[in-house]
């Protein structure tokens, strides 16, 4: 007579200890038995019984973000012994380094395009980014400020010539 009861896998932690996994195995809902290199990777850097103790301490509700957490870090040092994770952050902010220096420059290819399709009068209004001001002709700045010193003798305007610097 076949048996009606039906056959749990051990999960990949007690697969991989050598153990029989138990219906209150704290590792059973994070460690599937279908992906065993992730068990492996967190017990070679954090070791067994620190990985349960951390899941005994932690409530059920961040169980599973601890635990990607801490197979991230694991996959990481295993890739990186050295950096671990720090080396992937440091390549990834020298990467946005490098965009935002490209931006940069297309915004500044982007401004020498428009300033060379406009007369010398349509320019005397345009905001200039890297001297930040406002010609007197517009008669304010980018902070709403009103010109009021009406002229070029440096008083109650601020940087002379009826322009406002910041």
């Amino acid at each position: 007579m076949a048996s009606s009861s039906s056959y749990n896998p051990p999960c990949a932690a007690c697969k991989f200890l050598r153990r029989k996994c138990i219906p209150s195995c704290v590792f059973a809902p994070y460690f599937p038995p279908e992906d065993p290199q992730k068990f492996m990777n967190v017990h070679k850097i954090f070791g067994a019984s620190n990985v349960a103790k951390l899941l005994n301490d932690v409530s059920p509700q961040q169980r599973q973000a601890a635990v990607s957490s801490l197979a991230y870090e694991a996959e990481a040092r295993v890739r990186d012994p050295v950096y671990g994770c720090v080396g992937v952050i440091s390549f990834l902010q020298q990467e946005v380094d490098r965009l935002q220096k490209d931006v940069d420059a297309a915004n500044a290819e982007l401004i020498r395009h428009v300033c060379n399709g406009m007369t010398s009068t349509q320019q005397q209004g345009f905001y200039q980014p890297q001297n930040r001001m406002w010609n007197s002709q517009n008669g304010s700045n980018s902070r709403g400020n009103i010109n009021m010193s009406g002229g070029g003798n440096g008083s109650g305007g601020g940087g002379g010539g009826g322009r406002w610097w910041w």
